[in-house]
Formats: C-alpha cells, structure tokens, sequence
C-alpha cells in the first residue's frame, strides 16, 4: 500500500511540474512578454520594411495592417497569430525592395 502511495504521489508532482512549466510561458505573454521567436519575427519585418521604404518600394499594407496586427495578436498573446502575420509582413518587405530595385527604371516601351 505504501509503494502505491509514493508511486502516485510522485506522479501527480511530476505531473504539477508540467503544468507549471506551460504556465510559465503563458505567464510571460499574459504579462505584456512575447515569445521570442515572435518578437525576433516582428523586428525582422520590421527591418525588411524599412529596407524596402528606403528605396521607395514598401507595399500598402506591410506596416499599415499586417504589422500592426501582428504587434497586435502579440500583445493579446497569440503567437501562431502574431508569427504569421510578421512572416507575411516581411515578404512583403523583401518583395517590395526586390520589385522596386529591379522595376525603379521601367517606363513605357512603346513610344
């Protein structure tokens, strides 16, 4: 009787163990904290957009919406959210500085 009294003792503290270890992180977001691969994804879209605006090539809605939302989704702790909203954001920042660097000098071809 006594072995099975350790035996489920010990698996309910490992088991709080593991619940503690998930809390933490949503305790780091519920704080104001983001996940770093979120906050390294948000500064990478960041940088990109501002490459692309150097140049004169930043899309309509790489800062104006989905950077915001994803700042956004990051601060409400939804990460899956907030990560694929900074990738899209900075596709289109490395998109609009490709297309403005390889179309800046286009002009009509007809006349």
């Amino acid at each position: 009787m006594k072995k099975i009294a350790i035996i489920v003792a010990t698996l309910l503290v490992l088991a709080g163990c593991s619940l503690f270890a998930e809390q933490s992180e949503e305790a780091k977001v519920a704080a104001g904290g983001a996940i770093p691969e979120v906050e390294a994804a948000i500064n990478e879209a960041e940088a990109a957009i501002k490459k692309a605006d150097s140049v004169g090539g930043e899309w309509r809605d790489s800062s104006s919406k989905l950077l915001k939302d994803a700042k956004a989704a990051a601060a409400k702790g939804d990460s899956k959210t907030a990560l694929k909203l900074a990738k899209e954001a900075k596709f289109q920042g490395e998109m609009g500085y490709q297309q403005a660097k390889e179309q800046g000098k286009a002009g009509p071809w007809l006349f």
